[in-house]
């Protein structure tokens, strides 16, 4: 059937109304807002009927112009462009009980309510204006029904409610915003996960207002009132409660059911310094950890395996599901190694002022198969001995002498004994500063006894770098043997790295910015060759930062274009399909990404496994509404990640809150979890003392359904810390303010 808005009682075609929506802009006037509406469906007749000055009158709240550009757009559906959304859904929306309770529970008595809201604003103007912008929300999902139809079936009520967000989002609704809040009805900025049922339920509100002020004997007509169910439809029961459960469902199939009352999980990255500990992964999960992140721009499928495979023995053992993310590389730009430093470790005490030894710096000492030493323990240096027999003659008190690399004589005293799972370990203390390379002896210190000698073995070689001043200059090479020898210096007074990555020649030009290291090193191209750019630094540490192996390269003013999806990815994902759980998409630009990956699932019939969207691009944040979209053609189970660190590099560290926000704003109305990441409690991880700024920026982070922390020394310590922020309440703090309440029976 045709659909109809009734003004001034001639019907009017649907095939010529809602090319345009007419609300009210910040100075009053009408502002004439695009909204288009693939007409191929037809639905309800809609009258929308106004209440002026006590008199029936009906008042057009929603119109079109059409003119002679728009026949053609009339003529059928309209193909999408995958570059563009339009806005509204399908009229497959409908409120549920609760809204028709919330609807009808006004009491006898509204009248006095409503003449108490007439003063403080026009009420017929606000429901006019409510009207009009539900309509605005309804075009736009009839327009992008066809973009709708390509969504799977799990996702299909959620993508509606995603586009009926970006409905609300394209119109100024500050005025509207105001006049809600004058009478406390709605707040147009929290209804993201359930517009269209929000709206509906604010419009049957106040239209159940006017008509319990009739019984007062004002005549407003049985037009305005909403017993012929006017924002009812046939099909569809997508309600506020409903989509609250659609969230949550989203989340659990995603990441898994949450334990006990916590209410947000807690994803932890390891590599392979938890092969070192073999009680690491079981603490992590004793701490609240109850999903693990593994990046395959790191390590093995060797070292991969022997983490999973620790992951679901403790997971078994302490029955706590914890589930597996395997973030792909991707295509970033990196430094490449640079050439390996000495193998040597310095050993230096902690001194005041004057240069007092406050502290002797702490040495784990034990068998090269014993394994690292215990997570509660965090020695300055660890030092493996070769000979077992070297242990089983030392004992607590002994001094151990050795030469260090310099030549330097120096002392150890062993201080404590550790049992562990392949041995026995020793705690050192060393009060002056050594350096220790592979093959340095140790003497146990005694005076009659020929006791054996230990040699120091396996001391990993120490991570290069260049330390990089404000008006250095650095050359960038394509070709790998020439950063080896030149990475501390050059002839030419240029410092040296390389970089294996073509897109990056490919793309720059001269007079573009460039950053290092998740924006600790800026700089500006300065020329370029097909093999090497030449840039100078304009953003350093005072005394430096150093630039070492493996940093971030990103260039936020060039428009790279990279492959979604690397031959490194597709190697990988044969290895992600059988041992995790959900994989993680770097670098997502555009909806082209997202297609290679879903024809590379369906190859594999790899319809289950989780996929989490890594925003970390400003490409990637514009295009998120259209990324989400195409996500949700396929059934897997879908979330989206803020990866924060290369996110601020490249759209500005000023903006980075307000995107945070959107980006939960936008994934809240697609009812898909967010995962909160990077840089979290940072300094905890690092040091054991976190900063202010981090335990509010958590805080914050509870609004997103994971946080995720990075690997560190404390990271054991830093997860319960999280754990017990993400899941405080404050009954205490009610229990202490409750004398300042009047007692139960006086209320």
């Amino acid at each position: 059937m045709t659909t109809s808005i009734v003004t001034n009682h001639k019907a009017t075609p649907i095939c010529h109304l809602i090319h345009s929506a007419d609300v009210f802009n910040r100075r009053g006037k009408f502002s004439h807002l695009p909204c288009k509406l693939n007409v191929k469906k037809s639905v309800e007749t809609v009258q929308l009927w106004a209440k002026i000055k006590n008199t029936r009158t009906t008042r057009t709240t929603a119109f079109a112009t059409p003119n002679e550009n728009d026949e053609g757009e009339r003529s059928g559906s309209h193909a999408c462009s995958d570059e563009q959304v339009f806005v509204p859904l399908e009229n497959n929306y409908n409120s549920n009980d609760l809204d028709e309770e919330a609807a009808d529970s006004l009491p006898e008595s509204g009248s006095g309510v409503f003449q108490m809201v007439e003063h403080s604003v026009n009420l017929a103007s606000l429901l006019d204006k409510l009207k009009a912008l539900h309509l605005h929300v309804l075009a736009s999902e009839q327009w992008n029904a066809s973009r709708l139809k390509l969504c799977h079936k799990n996702y299909v009520e959620s993508a509606k409610n995603l586009i009926h967000y970006l409905a609300l989002k394209c119109l100024d609704i500050e005025p509207l915003k105001d006049d809600l809040a004058l009478i406390s009805l709605l707040n147009l900025e929290m209804i993201n996960s359930s517009v269209l049922a929000s709206l509906t339920t604010c419009i049957e509100l106040l239209e159940n207002l006017q008509l319990n002020s009739s019984r007062t004997g004002k005549d407003v007509g049985a037009g305005i009132s909403t017993q012929g169910k006017l924002y009812h439809q046939k099909n569809g029961n997508f309600t506020i409660n409903t989509t609250r459960m659609k969230a949550c469902l989203n989340r659990e199939l995603l990441l898994g059911p949450l334990q006990g009352s916590r209410c947000t999980h807690i994803m932890t990255t390891v590599g392979d310094e938890a092969l070192e500990s073999e009680t690491l992964i079981t603490d992590l999960i004793k701490a609240g950890t109850s999903i693990i992140r593994i990046n395959c721009a790191h390590g093995s499928p060797e070292s991969w395996s022997e983490i999973i495979r620790r992951v679901k023995r403790s997971s078994q053992m302490l029955e706590a599901p914890c589930r597996i993310l395997m973030d792909l590389a991707g295509p970033k730009l990196r430094t490449d190694n640079l050439k390996p430093g000495p193998c040597v470790v310095k050993v230096s005490s902690k001194k005041n002022a004057t240069g007092k030894v406050i502290f002797p710096a702490q040495v784990w000492l034990s068998h090269k198969g014993a394994g690292a030493p215990p997570p509660h323990l965090s020695p300055d240096a660890v030092l493996f001995i070769d000979d077992k027999n070297f242990f089983t003659v030392v004992k607590v008190g002994d001094t151990l002498r050795f030469i260090d690399a310099r030549g330097k004589k120096r002392m150890l005293k062993i201080s404590r004994v550790f049992h562990v799972f392949s041995g026995t370990g020793f705690m050192a203390e060393c009060t002056r500063t050594a350096y220790v390379s592979s093959g340095t002896e140790l003497y146990i210190k005694r005076k009659k006894d020929r006791l054996p000698v230990g040699q120091v073995v396996d001391v990993p070689p120490r991570e290069s770098s260049i330390r990089l001043r404000v008006g250095d200059l650095l050359i960038i090479s394509r070709d790998s043997t020439c950063g080896e020898d030149n990475s501390y210096g050059h002839a030419s007074g240029a410092y040296r790295i390389t970089c294996s990555s073509g897109y990056l020649f490919d793309a720059v030009k001269p007079g573009e910015r460039i950053a290092f290291d998740d924006g600790k090193i800026w700089g500006v191209i300065k020329g370029t060759t097909i093999s090497e750019i030449v840039v100078s630094i304009t953003h350093a540490g005072l005394r430096g930062t150093k630039l070492g192996s493996q940093k971030s390269i990103n260039i936020p003013d060039s428009n790279i274009r990279f492959k979604g999806v690397t031959s490194k990815d597709l190697v990988d994902l044969e290895f992600v399909k059988s041992h995790a759980d959900m994989v993680g998409v770097s670098f997502i630009r555009d909806t082209r990404d997202i297609i290679v990956l879903r024809q590379e699932l369906e190859e594999r019939k790899l319809q289950n496994l989780g996929i989490v969207l890594k925003i970390e691009t400003k490409s990637g944040f514009e295009k998120l509404p259209l990324l989400l979209l195409e996500a949700m053609k396929s059934s897997n189970p879908l979330g989206v990640m803020i990866a924060r660190g290369d996110l601020a590099v490249e759209c500005g560290w000023e903006r980075l809150a307000d995107i945070q926000e959107e980006i939960l704003s936008f994934c809240g109305a697609a009812h898909i979890p967010v995962i909160w990441a990077t840089q979290v409690l940072e300094s905890l991880v690092k040091s054991r003392v976190p900063t202010r700024a981090e335990i509010t920026d958590v805080a914050s982070g509870r609004k997103a359904s994971c946080i995720m922390l990075n690997k560190g020394r404390h990271i054991v310590e830093a997860i319960s810390t999280l754990d017990n922020i993400l899941n405080s309440n404050s009954r205490q703090m009610k229990a202490e303010v409750k004398s300042l309440v009047p007692s139960s029976h006086l209320v």
